[in-house]
């Protein structure tokens, strides 16, 4: 297990209420606020957030949502000029953090913040929300061709976290396969059998077994269409 050691911190804590989005039946909570004090966390996420497309969005295995606020540069040299890069919460994160980013933090590993703990379940995959969003009509794919597209926690133990609050890795059992090298397997298409048998010995949830089990049998890629364009 190792040591646990400091690898962050949280910059802001952000939820959000799903409210109609963009086309007609479609709902949304990405237009999530930073909340001062502390939040309660529980295994469904954070007090006061909401899903807007629980098919795909929220779960204890998508219970929090994380994004690395050094991007937001990135971003802003991308695409400058857009109101949505001065705060976090453009990509409706629940955790705005500091210190780590896609390619160092790995499958599985745990971490405590506040007095909640936290394990990471997988990578996000963006859908059209984004284009929306961001007024940008392949944002979605701009974002998964980046490798900049945050992950997903869930939560192993209940409590409270608050802007500010340290993140402190407790175990950390798979190091080398960091969300950027599985985002990467993603976007890149792989299909390699011996390399796909590797990646489904790891602690997946069901929607990533069910992704890398399906290139395994079929030696093809599934279908991003609906995802990045609706």
């Amino acid at each position: 297990m190792g040591e646990a050691q400091v690898v962050g911190r949280l910059k802001a804590v952000l939820v959000g209420k799903a409210v109609p989005y963009a086309r007609p039946g479609a709902f949304s909570a990405i237009d999530k606020q930073a909340v001062s004090g502390r939040v309660e966390v529980c295994a469904e996420g954070l007090a006061g957030d909401e899903q807007g497309d629980r098919r795909v969005h929220g779960g204890p295995d998508k219970a929090v949502h994380c994004y690395a606020w050094s991007h937001y540069a990135g971003w802003r040299a991308e695409l400058p000029g857009s109101p949505l890069w001065r705060e976090p919460g453009a990509f409706g994160e629940n955790f705005s953090v500091e210190g780590i980013d896609e390619s160092s933090v790995s499958i599985a590993e745990q971490w405590r913040a506040g007095s909640a703990v936290f394990e990471l379940s997988q990578g996000r995959q963006p859908c059209w929300k984004l284009n929306e969003r961001f007024g940008v009509a392949d944002m979605s794919k701009r974002v998964q061709d980046s490798l900049r597209a945050g992950w997903y926690l869930r939560v192993l133990s209940p409590g409270t976290v608050g802007a500010g609050d340290e993140i402190v890795r407790i175990a950390c059992p798979w190091p080398e396969w960091t969300v950027e090298r599985l985002l990467r397997i993603i976007r890149d298409r792989e299909c390699e059998p011996a390399l796909l048998r590797q990646v489904l010995e790891l602690p997946l949830p069901a929607s990533w077994l069910k992704l890398f089990r399906g290139r395994l049998e079929s030696g093809q890629t599934e279908s991003w269409a609906g995802r990045l364009f609706g």
